[in-house]
């Protein structure tokens, strides 16, 4: 019986499936589909949930063959970023007429990053002060007390890793195996190889011109490809955000969140706080906020479901450059950087928060003038090289909390919310990221403000 729920099940979400492809023949916008299948998607795990119950057999089984979709869609993202990521810089920087324009396309968008997720770290410490949170309210249960052990054992093989040893860990000292994604800095590995190919072409341009050409032809030959894979792939966000929202919907515990309510809309609140302050700075720099909002928005929904920073970058590159009008180099530096260093969410509030909540509990002051200031700048220092999949927010807060001398252990206490906080997050993380490419091309004079004005060049001419 169990295994006929579960093929009944599976025809509920190729059916869904079906739709989707109808609505796509009949040339319904790429981000209605998006927000179709994320909706659906609510509806379908709300309904699994209530008909089967979190953990039975059947809702396990179903979610198991759910999870060939959604996961799936987001491997095959994840398996294009490497070669994206590489011949799009390599491309930006062979146009690039000289190697110093580079210096400061970079320098921008890691400037940017950075101060973002120190704006980031005030609003969570404000939001945990607002709601005066404190991690002895939390009562610790067998999950809770899991995660303490799995965070501290991560912890002890952290434990002596100096903020130095950190940076250098983005030096690739083996590309191959940076492509395989194997180190939380693996993607900015990919990027400095890129960019130090890049600088290698420039020089060869000027001394042996015949051979720069040869190897510009191949570059644009890869690069014409790998975008094809990108479109290809992007055509099936509506079907893998319709997987990974039930997905998500039906294995939530909504008793937990319930229980941790508070700490929820907390963090909700300083995210989308934060949210706000994007959209501001969008303003301050004389861009239409509201503009730049509706063409971000499904890169964002697909970033809310995924919980993968370093998945979204081929949706973030094509809708910087597509719908924005980013130039090509800077949509490329800000979606790399963006996925391992100064992510606004996972590195810049939810440490702050912790910070904040658990400080009590070890009788240090969280009002003080200095803690504040200590803990808003080793957070933005932290916040190189935290990795873009889910699990980033621990390696951030486990940084952030030993290096303040706060107990690492009391970062699980929100295990039971952690996917749905996760969610928010990551969102925030990627609008971060976008923010900075937008704001980097702008201020080096690169952005297309026709294309970033026109409503029509919006992410569905992306896929």
């Amino acid at each position: 019986m169990e295994g006929l729920f579960i093929l009944v099940n599976i025809a509920a979400l190729l059916a869904i499936i079906g739709l989707l492809i109808y609505m796509q023949k009949k040339h319904v916008s790429f981000s209605k589909r998006v927000f179709t299948g994320m909706g659906l998607g609510i509806v379908l795990g709300t309904l699994l949930q209530m008909l089967y119950g979190v953990g039975s057999d059947v809702l396990v089984g179903t979610l198991d063959w759910y999870s060939i979709v959604g996961s799936g869609y987001v491997r095959l993202l994840m398996v294009i970023v490497v070669p994206l990521v590489m011949v799009s810089i390599i491309r930006a920087i062979i146009n690039l007429e000289k190697t110093k324009e580079l210096g400061k396309m970079a320098g921008w968008v890691i400037g940017i990053l950075i101060s973002t997720t120190l704006i980031a770290a005030l609003v969570g410490i404000g939001s945990a002060f607002l709601f005066d949170l404190n991690a002895e309210q939390i009562e610790a249960g067998q999950a809770e007390n899991d995660r303490a052990a799995s965070i501290e054992a991560r912890y002890a093989e952290m434990e002596g890793q100096t903020t130095p040893q950190r940076i250098l860990n983005f030096i690739p000292s083996n590309i191959f195996l940076d492509m395989t994604g194997d180190r939380p800095t693996s993607v900015i590995s990919v990027v400095i190889f890129s960019i130090i190919v890049g600088i290698a072409f420039l020089g060869i341009r000027r001394k042996e011109p015949e051979q720069a050409e040869m190897f510009l032809k191949i570059v644009n030959s890869f690069y014409a490809i790998v975008m094809r894979i990108v479109t290809l792939i992007l055509r099936l966000t509506p079907f893998g955000v319709l997987a990974l929202m039930a997905n998500m919907v039906a294995s939530t515990n909504f008793a937990g969140i319930m229980e941790l309510g508070k700490f929820v809309l907390a963090s909700y609140v300083a995210l989308i706080a934060m949210f706000i302050i994007h959209l501001v700075i969008v303003g301050v720099f004389g861009l239409n906020p509201m503009n730049y909002l509706k063409k971000v928005i499904p890169v964002l929904g697909f970033a809310f479901t995924s919980r993968s920073s370093a998945g979204t970058i081929p949706l973030n590159i094509q809708t910087q450059k597509e719908a924005l009008g980013v130039d090509d180099g800077t949509a490329n530096l800000s979606a790399s950087f963006g996925a391992t260093m100064g992510q606004n969410g996972c590195a810049g509030i939810y440490p702050a928060m912790l910070a904040v909540m658990i400080a009590p509990t070890v009788g240090i002051n969280p009002l003080s003038f200095e803690f504040i200031i200590q803990l808003v700048l080793i957070t933005a220092i932290s916040s190189f090289g935290v990795a873009g999949v889910g699990g980033g927010a621990t390696f951030a807060a486990i940084i952030v909390l030993s290096s303040m001398g706060l107990p690492v252990g009391l970062a699980g206490l929100l295990i039971s919310v952690e996917a749905l906080i996760d969610m928010g997050r990551t969102a925030l993380n990627v609008n971060g990221s976008i923010v900075s490419g937008t704001l980097t091309s702008k201020i080096l004079g690169k952005l297309n403000l026709e294309k970033f004005n026109d409503k029509a060049a919006a992410t569905e001419r992306v896929a």
